[in-house]
């Protein structure tokens, strides 16, 4: 059984955001954090108070996370960030809303009195019984994860212990945050006393200014008396919020966040969901089997139509039957529909789940598509307009060495580059033909034939055409140019000028996906110009098209195997500057280098270039731990260590420099899933270096020390590639079709009694081969499962820890 839980993020916009540059603007973006631990960075938008970002991710935690924030910043070429304000909001907040929180949260002022962050080892014990007078004893051993306050990348911590007017002192252990204090505090306990209280302070030291407040914990005495003693971790709390004097005025967050917990049982528990879902779109198909399916597409609300859409696409892959799956689909669809313009045009659940399947199928697909004409127009960041009403001559520039632009010459001048990047675009969507995924093929070639059979006539001749390019081109292709950071072909959101690019790129090719001309043409008269060019595309998609859908009947099948999607296989690969210890101590200069890092299914390589030989690698079942590591040790806050064992026995680490945060937890989240099946997994790590013959994070001297930080397998980023979880997928459909039962069961009811089956008149056997009478019975075993483990764990955790945090 594994718990885990998933947080749906989505950062819309910003707005009133204060002014922070000489220019009267500013430069904001995003930084998310997770307790404390930067996981994602959006896009930077330009000399804008109102900044729009649209970026979604999709996060796995631990069930032990508190808390997410949103830090605001104003980006600085010369200088260091400025802080904008923050939002955060608690785990309990977000599960309090199963729906999701959406909309408009103000900003706050960052305090650093609450910017706290870390835990505190402590045995708290009380001493002494009979006559003698009691004591109260604490002992401070460690402290892991502090917030860092000062300029070199840590702080100098210490400790301090108030009770019942007593206040003392620890040591203070320079440049760690994470240090070792192993002392000793003694009080006299007063028994008089109805509401005492404990109060355990961390502070960084500082020489000359105000030391910095570090976080606290609080313990009722009271309490602990009947215990006598406690040991363990505590998290440490900020001090009282403040009242914020600048709340309101630092602008807006709109943002979208949805949390879901989920305890996913052994397979065994799924087997009969999965093979019910299965015989649902198998080729024996029984008479209520297409009811089964279709209930579930009447049931499905549009605000859940993606999500399930999504679950189902991935489970039929992981099964081989998504083929199957999308026909049953596309029948029920083209059974619905009289009009052949509004074919496929609604989101419904086949919509949907073709879109579904074609980011999971396809993505591969579509980078070597599009990837050579999205570079070329970020790269060239040519100004091109069509619409006289927007043309700007300032931005156009100056067409020879004393002439301005005229708006004809700017119009003339855009409608030759995007002929160009039209022209380029379809000379790669015909070769494409050859390297499609063998599966999506398929898949269209089905499409083509249910449309073909449904709207014979030759007055419809196009509309198995449109069909395919409704999916293709509107739902596939066009969004991918017009976002292409959210399909990850580029890193960044394109600036103004090459947005505009890649808007009017994708408007021609809507049109040509459309195959009316005419149409676009009455509502924007300014696309005029590229109309020989659209005719022309049209030709040639209804030719790649034909290819396409009959590449099943090639007799090479070779490049097409090599294409064809292959579920549960894990790739990334970029160039990343990494080190391998091998001696005792780092050495003094930069001991990074360049390589071509590949993460495969079994192994990480790398080598010097793309092409050449690996020079190394490291088998993933050998991997103990991946992990961030502390700024300070190499000047960048964006490099991470994998710790490995070798066949000797002795550990080695590997190091690697990336270029960003969002870089960075891209490859920590792709080597965790790829490694989290491995069983000889660290607890903890050192988050410093061995330098000097000692640990740069606590000061440690044994290069064996087992660790000062807790290791962080749990977090990870969900990315395209990812391999599938057919458990997950699993659960996450039983939880859909559990929460639309109800309305399953009286849609069923109502069905049967218009097909004139009467419930009085059958038997058991009968029930049995209902498919959906079946699905019930499943759920309503799955549900019990699900109650008997809920109740196993609460009888578990029922007086395990007696709770001395106030």
């Amino acid at each position: 059984m594994a718990k885990r839980s998933t947080l749906f993020i989505r950062i819309v916009e910003g707005k009133n955001l204060p002014i922070k540059d000489i220019t009267g603007s500013s430069d904001p973006y995003c930084i998310v954090k997770i307790d404390n631990e930067a996981i994602i960075r959006t896009a930077t938008i330009w000399k804008t108070l109102s900044p729009f970002w649209g970026e979604e991710y999709t996060v796995h935690l631990p069930p032990y996370f508190r808390t997410v924030s949103f830090y605001v910043l104003d980006e600085d070429s010369l200088s260091r960030d400025d802080v904008i304000g923050k939002v955060s909001i608690t785990k309990e907040v977000l599960s309090a809303k199963p729906q999701g929180v959406d909309g408009w949260m103000n900003l706050t002022e960052i305090d650093p009195d609450e910017e706290v962050q870390g835990e505190i080892h402590l045995q708290i014990s009380v001493l002494g019984d009979g006559d003698i007078p009691r004591k109260l004893c604490c002992q401070v051993l460690e402290a892991r994860d502090l917030a860092k306050k000062d300029r070199n990348g840590a702080s100098d911590p210490f400790v301090r212990v108030r009770y019942n007017g007593k206040t003392y002192e620890s040591s203070v252990v320079k440049k760690s945050c994470y240090p070792r204090w192993n002392e000793s505090f003694e009080f006299e306990l007063d028994e008089a006393l109805t509401d005492s209280l404990l109060s355990v302070e961390v502070w960084d030291w500082d020489l000359v200014s105000r030391n910095d407040f570090l976080g606290k914990v609080l313990f009722n005495i009271n309490k602990l008396q009947s215990a006598l003693q406690e040991e363990g971790w505590f998290r440490l709390g900020p001090d009282k919020s403040k009242h914020s004097e600048y709340e309101g005025t630092l602008g807006s967050l709109r943002l979208h966040l949805r949390l879901r917990d989920e305890v996913v049982l052994p397979s065994s528990h799924y087997k009969p969901l999965t093979e019910l879902l299965s015989q649902s779109v198998g080729s024996q198909l029984n008479g209520n089997w297409p009811d089964f399916i279709m209930l579930i597409d009447e049931t499905t609300t549009a605000e859940s139509r993606q999500e399930v859409a999504n679950n189902l696409v991935k489970l039929f892959l992981g099964q081989g039957l998504v083929k199957e799956f999308l026909d049953v689909l596309f029948k029920l669809e083209l059974d619905k529909t009289t009009e052949p313009n509004t074919l496929f045009r609604s989101n419904s659940l086949a919509s949907k789940s073709m879109e579904s399947f074609l980011k999971v199928a396809g993505m591969q697909y579509l980078h070597r598509l599009l990837g050579p004409i999205i570079n070329r127009i970020f790269e060239e960041k040519k100004y091109v307009e069509l619409d006289p009403s927007k043309v700007e001559l300032k931005e156009a520039g100056c067409a020879g060495l004393h002439r301005q632009q005229t708006e004809s010459d700017v119009i003339q001048q855009s409608s030759s580059l995007l002929q160009s990047y039209l022209s380029e675009l379809l000379t790669s969507i015909l070769q494409s033909a050859s390297y499609c995924p063998l599966l999506i093929c398929q898949v269209f070639h089905q499409l083509y034939l249910r449309v073909q059979e449904r709207f014979p006539d030759p007055e419809y001749r196009k509309v198995k055409f449109i069909a395919v390019t409704s999916f293709l081109c509107l739902r596939f292709i066009s969004p991918a140019i017009m976002s292409p950071k959210l399909f990850h072909l580029r890193e960044k959101h394109a600036d103004a000028r090459t947005s505009r690019t890649l808007l009017l790129l994708a408007k021609a090719v809507q049109t040509i996906g459309n195959m009316d001309t005419l149409a676009c043409c009455s509502k924007e008269p300014w696309m005029v110009r590229l109309q020989p060019a659209i005719q022309q595309g049209i030709t040639q998609l209804k030719d790649f098209i034909t290819r396409l859908v009959n590449c099943h009947e090639s007799e090479d099948l070779e490049l097409q195997t090599r294409m064809s999607l292959q579920c549960g296989t894990m790739e990334k690969e970029g160039f990343l500057f990494l080190h391998r210890t091998k001696d005792k101590c780092m050495p003094m200069t930069s001991p990074f280098k360049k390589y071509y890092v590949t993460l495969s299914k079994d192994t990480l390589s790398y080598s010097r270039t793309l092409h050449s030989k690996k020079s190394s690698s490291i088998s993933l079942p050998k991997i103990r731990a991946v992990e961030k590591v502390e700024e300070k040790c190499f000047g960048s806050a964006n490099v991470m260590q994998i710790i490995s064992s070798e066949d000797s026995g002795q550990q080695e680490t590997l190091y690697l420099d990336c270029k960003s945060v969002n870089e960075l937890n891209h490859w920590l989240s792709a080597l965790r899933k790829a490694c989290s099946h491995n069983t000889n997994t660290m607890s903890c790590f050192h988050p410093g270096i061995y330098k000097a013959d000692r640990w740069s994070c606590c000061h440690q001297k044994e290069k064996s020390d087992p660790g000062c930080d807790k290791t962080r397998h749990g977090v990870t980023l969900q990315e395209w590639y990812d391999p599938l979880d057919p458990d997950l997928e699993a659960q996450l459909i039983y939880q859909h079709l559990s929460s639309v039962q109800h309305a399953m069961r009286d849609k069923y009811y109502r069905l049967r009694e218009q097909q004139g089956i009467q419930e009085a008149d059958s038997g058991r056997d009968q029930k049995k081969s209902d498919g959906v009478s079946q699905l019930f019975d499943i759920l309503q075993d799955l549900h019990e499962t699900h109650a008997a483990v809920e109740e196993e764990e609460r009888s578990k955790n029922k007086n395990v820890f007696l709770e001395l945090q106030t």
